[in-house]
């Protein structure tokens, strides 16, 4: 018993030294200060063309903040964030990183509605007949809502939670708001998971209420366990053979360097398979990006002439040196190990400079491999950043060709930065790197385009990709 009060008055000062430093105005100004420091694109994005207007804008914002709850911070900072149209920029609460108690106590305050899930099953019984067709139970994962008629306004429905994983969301918290026109529903108001607010198209079909990246909800017990929490994703590549002629290697993901052995050891142990292949298949859809060392043995096998590879510049600050590049990764080999450390210290070189870290550079071997005779890359529009740079040498083989959509183009600003906030519920990531392809070619929010764009209607890609030659 002599453990508990210590422990009880620590958590007790470690919520109120976070509620402290947790100020939407001054984590605001923090923001502000942090990426004009210290984003790479923030010279390329504020020009004396609409310096005025940005200022404006953010001295607009700065007030608002100043009047904000803390957990209001999250949808001024990033709409702030939204001026600069990087999509390596964001700003959100890294759960995995904070206590769960300290987390219940941030939202505390968030909207309550006064149902209960007593006298909400009472009024569903009451009015069972003249209920609207949204009115009801829902589920998505471990999550249970409610959505009730607001009794002020008949058009507008409420959606509260019922049950849900008691630290971020906690029973009669408002979880969003539908208006109902005579064209069909609409959301009124959405917060994520971090109870920030989101405005997402919502498309109801039956008992199916989908907001597209932000899930699916749906009425009635039987779907309890159905939904996006419900569902674990393995992002590891992998390699398997589709049929006599044709190899897939699907590539998910580059977020981790963990990847890095697995790619090595499924091309060693499927070189047999590799040498005979015809048609190779690489697929990178839905790969936002990560680390561009992950996909280096796979080169040999798309080199036909030389690849230009681009080259890159980093804002050499003692944040983002401190902060991007000072990290060891201990299941990196001894020769990348030896790699980073000659860059960070290239960086503790040129502090303050945008340093010219990667000149642009041109890969050549000795041999052009037979097979895979043909190549081709899927792609869609969640394909982004390593994943790009992957593209961009790839695409110079004359046995490449480049399958699906336009890519995601977050490839100008790269190699992000986790910056922490006085809030610790706070994070910030930036790039800190930009392309020296800029400013004569940019791609961010354009993307790569395809060879050979994929019509929405076709259902299976890789069928599409195999015969398409037979078309």
């Amino acid at each position: 018993m002599k453990y508990i009060y210590p422990l009880f008055f620590f958590l007790l000062y470690f919520l109120d030294s976070n509620a402290q430093n947790c100020n939407c105005g001054s984590n605001f100004q923090y923001l502000v200060k942090k990426i004009e420091k210290n984003y790479v694109g923030f010279s390329d994005k504020v020009t004396p063309a609409n310096k005025k207007r940005f200022q404006k804008f953010t001295d607009s914002l700065q007030k608002i903040a100043d009047q904000s709850n803390p957990y209001k911070c999250l949808s001024i900072s990033r709409e702030w964030l939204a001026f600069f149209k990087d999509k390596h920029i964001n700003f959100g609460m890294d759960f995995e990183k904070l206590n769960p108690d300290s987390v219940k106590s941030f939202f505390a305050d968030e909207e309550k509605t006064p149902w209960t899930e007593n006298n909400f099953k009472n009024y569903l019984d009451a009015n069972k007949g003249k209920l609207d067709e949204i009115e009801g139970v829902w589920f998505s994962g471990i999550y249970k809502l409610g959505i009730v008629k607001d009794q002020a306004n008949k058009s507008l429905f409420i959606g509260f939670i019922l049950k849900a994983d008691g630290y971020r969301w906690d029973a009669q918290q408002i979880k969003l708001k539908i208006t109902k026109t005579n064209k069909g529903y609409s959301t009124s108001n959405f917060k994520g998971g971090d109870h920030s607010e989101q405005f997402p198209i919502l498309t109801k079909q039956n008992d199916t209420l989908d907001f597209g990246i932000f899930g699916k909800w749906y009425k009635g017990m039987h779907k309890t366990v159905q939904g996006p929490a419900a569902t674990q994703v393995d992002y590891s590549p992998k390699f398997k053979v589709a049929n006599d002629t044709t190899s897939i290697f699907e590539l998910p993901s580059f977020y981790s360097l963990d990847y890095i052995a697995q790619v090595d050891s499924l091309i060693s142990a499927n070189k047999p398979i590799l040498t005979k292949t015809k048609h190779l298949i690489i697929d990178l859809r839905n790969n936002s990006g990560g680390s561009v060392l992950i996909y280096q043995k796979l080169i040999p096998y798309i080199y036909t002439n030389p690849i230009l590879q681009e080259g890159g510049s980093v804002l050499a600050t003692v944040e983002n040196i401190r902060d991007g590049y000072s990290t060891e990764y201990p299941q990196m080999s001894d020769s990348i190990k030896s790699v980073f450390r000659k860059n960070l210290n290239r960086l503790k070189a040129h502090t303050g400079e945008l340093y010219n870290l990667y000149p642009v550079d041109t890969i050549k071997l000795q041999t052009v491999l037979q097979n895979p005779a043909r190549i081709s890359f899927l792609v869609n529009k969640e394909t982004g950043s390593a994943a790009e740079l992957f593209l961009l040498e790839a695409r110079q083989s004359t046995k490449v060709k480049l399958y699906g959509t336009n890519s995601a183009g977050v490839v100008d600003y790269t190699e992000t930065v986790k910056a922490t906030m006085p809030c610790p519920f706070y994070t910030l990531w930036y790039p800190a790197c930009k392309s020296t392809r800029l400013p004569d070619f940019p791609l961010d929010n354009i993307g790569i385009k395809p060879d050979i764009e994929i019509p929405d209607t076709v259902q299976d890609w890789i069928e599409f990709v195999i015969n398409y030659r037979k078309n």
